[in-house]
């Protein structure tokens, strides 16, 4: 956080930043800035009867306070704009490899390219594997040293540019166009200093104007009171109680805890593509995520073989293997594998002469010709129109009641017939993704209401539901009722986030307040949300949930530091300014400061030093807990409110003490 490379840079962006188009855009460091000038040209006029070490001191001081605020703000800048220069670097590095053997510069790959990834290169262009399984390395991109594995099919075959291949090789399709990759997209991210400002920053930021100006108002009345009571207040004085009031140290780090809490969501593979986002998941009601491929992996698998009565099981397996030796969906690679694996069919090619029948969408029905035989694989309806002398057997009805069985326990079925003998049902399942029904019960511990929004009958729904251990669902849902659903959630005055990975679920994730779409999903959704999670996990919405949360904590937990930090810093410098004029002020002296000027200077030094003293904790932000809002109020009055009254009381003593002994005032 403080590493050389970081704050040499910071320090001189502090310094720019001291423009005053720049500082304009903070108006509480802007008012210390113009207060800090205004001291600096009555020093050199001499317009002030106070000592001149005494006026130079408060002069660097209130430099330094400003100094400190744009530093805050310009040290979490370069956070983002190193790791800009990293993804830069890894970025200009990348060559690719085409299939033919040729290199050519990763900048000039067209999407739909297809490239040769191996042992120890770097993946040239953001994509999808076709070919292979690989270990991949992403911690140039995500900071996790950890690596993952990426493989053709299923919901880990996207791949990310400028992650290195440390295993294995693999074929990628490019996915991206030139100059709108994940890289691209980071860098503009990182670098994005001149963000907007969230409407809670921007709700606070008025607050804080509002504050200065009281202040403002308030202390251009006090040379009035002075003078009714027969004396007077140096500029200089006034000047130093006007920077104690106002709330500098909240003002100084506000942007700072913005900027850092989009740095803290890149972390964890979550790129967002606003503040707001980041700010909406923190106070999120209800999850609406999409099923396949979000809460399963989007790839149905043969779970078991139901044969009819009189049919062995082996048979059944044997039929539904051959029918699926030349079907290369993940589905029918399943069925090849549960013939093998379980009932222990033989995985040889198809015998010479057989004649494959392809699936089609108006038949629904694949197969195997072999000489006499012909065995046909599909949906239930298609295989019992496709043998009509079956249609009214008992063997038929048998088959449609193991249907409706394999239906009601979430499974789709597939009927399997040899010969216009009906055999029975392949089941295949939506699998689940590991861990799904832990997370959402933390979600449901969180006060987070999660609903599954799936295409499926009712009765597959529920089944999968149950097993996800989701809150609620919605079957039969078209891009029309996910709209509805989330616009009924929104206008009962609930914050609605949306996970899906599909084209038909862009609507919905546009609409969201926190629109998560996973990064293996299709270029429709990635653009919809608002977020993009690069590792396709649904449940990651935890995360997000609770950086948002630790933004707004975060945030929260300073500006009541800051408010509690200047009730004590009045008990300091007011009985100082006016126990001359009256003297009955001295019994608010609690901290028996050396001398009234001592009290004003080490009070103007300790709202100075205070404000890089909680930089770190603003950039690594506040620790969030799951708990209710009470307790949790509680807690952050305890320690930050408490806290805050208390610093100032031990600071500034403590200051006084060092500036008495060394006679600074």
């Amino acid at each position: 956080m403080f590493s050389a490379k970081l704050v040499g840079p910071a320090i001189g962006d502090a310094f720019r930043k001291l423009s005053p188009a720049a500082l304009v855009k903070n108006p509480v460091l802007f008012t210390t800035a113009v207060v800090a000038l205004l001291l600096t040209v009555l020093l050199a006029i001499g317009g002030e009867a106070l000592s001149i070490p005494f006026q130079l001191q408060l002069i660097v001081w209130l430099w330094l306070t400003v100094l400190f605020g744009t530093f805050a703000e310009a040290l979490a800048e370069g956070r983002g704009r190193a790791q800009a220069a990293s993804l830069r670097a890894a970025k200009s590095e990348l060559t690719a490899k085409l299939p033919d053997g040729k290199t050519v510069p990763a900048s000039q790959l067209q999407k739909g390219q297809i490239v040769l990834v191996e042992t120890g290169d770097l993946i040239p262009a953001d994509g999808e594997v076709i070919e292979g399984v690989a270990s991949v390395n992403e911690a140039a991109i995500t900071g996790e040293s950890a690596p993952v594995i990426r493989e053709a099919g299923g919901d880990r075959s996207a791949v990310t540019a400028g992650t290195r291949v440390i295993s294995d090789q693999i074929k990628v399709r490019v996915t991206q166009e030139p100059g709108q990759g994940f890289l691209d997209r980071m860098i503009a991210l990182v670098e994005g200093a001149e963000r907007q400002k969230t409407p809670n920053e921007i709700a606070l930021t008025i607050l804080l104007v509002g504050l200065t100006i009281i202040f403002l108002i308030a202390v251009a009345t006090i040379p009035s009171f002075a003078s009714y009571a027969g004396g007077s207040i140096p500029v200089a004085i006034l000047a130093a109680l006007l920077i104690t009031l106002i709330p500098t140290t909240i003002a100084a780090l506000l942007s700072a805890i913005g900027i850092a809490g989009m740095d803290r969501l890149v972390r964890f593979n979550v790129l967002a593509k606003s503040g707001r986002a980041v700010e909406a998941a923190g106070d999120v009601d209800v999850l609406l995520l999409d099923k396949t491929g979000t809460i399963t992996i989007g790839d149905r698998a043969a779970s078991e073989f139901r044969p009819l009565a009189g049919v062995p099981i082996d048979t059944l397996a044997s039929a539904a293997l051959l029918a699926s030796f030349a079907d290369e969906t993940p589905e029918g690679r399943s069925i090849v594998a549960l013939s093998h694996s379980r009932y222990g069919q033989s995985r040889e090619a198809l015998p010479d002469g057989a004649e494959i029948i392809p699936f089609t969408a108006q038949t629904r029905l694949s197969g195997v010709r072999t000489g006499d035989s012909l065995i046909q694989k599909g949906a239930v309806d298609a295989v019992l129109r496709a043998n009509p002398g079956a249609g009214e057997t008992a063997a038929a009805t048998e088959l449609r009641r193991i249907t409706d069985e394999v239906a009601r326990s979430g499974q789709t079925p597939l009927a399997v017939a040899q010969d216009g003998r009906l055999l029975g049902i392949v089941a295949l399942k939506d699998v689940v993704k590991a861990g799904v029904r832990e997370r959402f019960a933390e979600l449901r511990r969180m006060g987070i209401r999660t609903v599954m929004i799936t295409g499926d009958n009712p009765l597959t729904a529920a089944a999968i539901a149950a097993e996800a251990g989701v809150d609620d669902f919605l079957a039969e849902a078209t891009p029309e009722d996910k709209l509805a659903l989330i616009r009924k959630e929104q206008q009962g005055g609930k914050l609605v986030a949306m996970c899906g990975d599909g084209t038909n679920d862009a609507p919905a994730l546009a609409q969201a307040d926190v629109g998560v779409a996973m990064n293996t999903g299709t270029q429709a959704a990635r653009e919809a949300g608002n977020m993009v999670d690069l590792d396709s996990d649904p449940t990651k919405l935890i995360e997000v949930v609770g950086l948002g949360k630790q933004l707004l904590m975060t945030r929260g937990a300073l500006t009541t530091f800051s408010v509690a930090n200047d009730v004590a810093k009045y008990f300091a410098i007011i009985p100082a300014m006016f126990v001359a004029l009256y003297p009955g002020l001295g019994v608010l002296n609690v901290m028996g400061l050396a001398s009234p000027q001592s009290a004003i200077l080490s009070a103007i030094i300790f709202n100075a030093l205070i404000i890089p003293c909680l930089v770190p904790l603003a950039l690594r932000g506040v620790t969030y807990k799951p708990m209710a809002a009470g307790p949790l109020l509680a807690r952050n009055l305890a320690i930050y409110g408490l806290g805050g009254l208390i610093a100032p009381f031990i600071g500034i003593k403590a200051i006084d003490l060092v500036v008495a002994g060394l006679h600074l005032a």
